[in-house]
């Protein structure tokens, strides 16, 4: 068993086990290696972001959050090739792009022979062209979506405007090569769209916001001039 396949045999391992710990030493004799061989493994594990932890004392060892991984899921070698390619076009400006790429590089991973040989030429016949984003600013919009948490904002508008705002987060939209986010903006009242691009500064306050219904303000931000893509038009409740 090579070791890429062992990282994930050890964690289906911890899966089934949980929440009752393994020993270092019941980890080493399944997958026939040394303890120092499990430790590493453990250890990179852990710098992965595997959700992972060493309970120390009698009747410890090493345990795993089952709530925190998803159980295997069986892919044909189309939907994988497909998954890859689709997550290899993420540039670095792209909502999440750091999981999508790991994400992508666990898929190859786990496929052998002529099925990863072909999801690694398409992802390499994919070419994404970097845009401008800030890492720091993404990582707060990021965090603020997946926690639903208030994000205090700088932002430019269309006309060199700058101003500060508190706002709701209620999803991401993606048109015209551009992402912006969609919130409700307490500071004027209203839906908005903010180009991520634009923002000068974002910070999760650490306050739970609302909840906020998307395809609405994805409607009233475009009414009121934020954005206007086409697309919208397929979101219009029926009458």
């Amino acid at each position: 068993m090579n070791r890429t396949a062992r990282l994930y045999a050890l964690v289906e391992e911890l899966r089934a086990a949980a929440p009752r710990p393994l020993t270092v030493a019941a980890l080493a004799t399944r997958f026939e290696v040394s303890t120092r061989t499990v430790q590493r493994d453990l250890q990179t594990l852990m710098q992965t972001g595997v959700p992972v932890r060493s309970i120390p004392g009698r009747g410890g060892g090493w345990s795993i959050d089952p709530q925190m991984t998803l159980p295997p899921i069986h892919l044909t070698a189309d939907e994988a090739s497909a998954l890859t390619a689709v997550l290899a076009a993420a540039d670095a400006s792209t909502p999440y792009a750091g999981a999508a790429r790991t994400a992508a590089q666990k898929i190859v991973a786990s496929m052998t022979g002529p099925a990863s040989a072909a999801a690694q030429e398409l992802a390499a016949r994919i070419v994404t062209l970097p845009t401008h984003g800030d890492s720091a600013i993404r990582a707060a919009v990021e965090q603020a979506l997946s926690n639903n948490m208030v994000l205090r904002l700088s932002y430019t508008d269309a006309a060199g405007h700058e101003s500060n705002r508190v706002v709701e987060p209620a999803g991401l939209l993606t048109a015209d090569g551009r992402w912006y986010l969609v919130a409700w903006c307490r500071t004027r009242r209203a839906d908005r769209g903010f180009r991520l691009d634009r923002i000068a500064a974002a910070a999760p306050t650490g306050e739970q916001a609302q909840p906020h219904n998307l395809t609405e303000l994805l409607m009233g931000s475009a009414a009121a001039g934020a954005i206007r893509p086409t697309a919208l038009a397929s979101l219009a409740p029926p009458r």
